[in-house]
């Protein structure tokens, strides 16, 4: 299945994302409430509402995206790759441009993303719901049969049918042998390094970085040689 993949009409995404508000004190109080129902079978006994709000960037009810990036596989031999972020602090904004983005490529464009199933695809429409924005056709799968949507997930791949485990991104390409550069923050760190830190250029490279490792191991798992720096480009 895989080696009959087009690459030319695929997409691999990755999103960051980040709490709503900079601390749990500034959440609405009824929103304070719902958080703490939300997560109270999550929390440790060490664990308040309060200290286990860091997280809540990966709940699409109370957190936001800051950063989608999306990579695309080129004609050229040897192929290339060209990797575009859609980042800011108003998500309406970006998640439009993301829309209209998708709007011009085919329907029947496949998506690709790392644990994508189970967050980056579902992420990215429950927020564009919540804007009111329509869902774009590659995102919308209600109605649809499994083998009609049009998603390949690595991990999902990696699994091959094994639903026991969480395999990260960073293992599989440090078992690929697929060269990454040092970690500068990891996905724990980007709601801390959004709000305190105030930098949203280092999220948004952190992202891409994540695009371009799952492409790479794509390619790993389709049994070709990795795309070469050189022909990876950031516009």
């Amino acid at each position: 299945m895989l080696e009959q993949l087009d690459l030319l009409n695929m997409m691999v995404l990755d999103i960051e994302t980040v709490p709503q508000y900079p601390t749990h004190d500034e959440l609405p109080e009824h929103m304070q409430k719902l958080w703490d129902a939300k997560t109270k079978y999550q929390r440790r006994d060490e664990d308040t509402a309060q200290s286990f709000y860091e997280k809540a960037g990966i709940w699409a009810e109370f957190g936001k995206i800051v950063c989608i990036s999306v990579g695309f596989f080129t004609k050229e031999t040897p192929t290339g790759f060209r990797v575009k972020s859609f980042a800011g602090h108003d998500e309406r904004e970006l998640l439009v441009k993301f829309a209209l983005m998708l709007k011009d490529r085919p329907a029947n464009l496949v998506l690709c993303a790392h644990n994508g199933k189970e967050f980056d695809f579902p992420y990215i429409c429950r927020r564009m719901l919540i804007h009111g924005i329509k869902l774009p056709a590659q995102l919308q799968i209600a109605g649809k049969k499994p083998w009609e949507v049009n998603h390949i997930d690595t991990m999902e791949l990696w699994k091959f049918g094994d639903y026991k485990s969480y395999t990260s991104l960073s293992l599989l390409t440090a078992i690929f042998d697929i060269p990454t550069p040092k970690d500068d923050i990891d996905g724990s760190q980007v709601g801390n390094v959004y709000w305190n830190d105030n930098q949203l250029e280092r999220i948004c490279t952190y992202c891409q970085k994540d695009v371009i490792a799952t492409a790479q191991l794509l390619r790993r798992f389709r049994g070709q040689d990795l795309i070469a720096d050189d022909n990876i480009t950031i516009v």
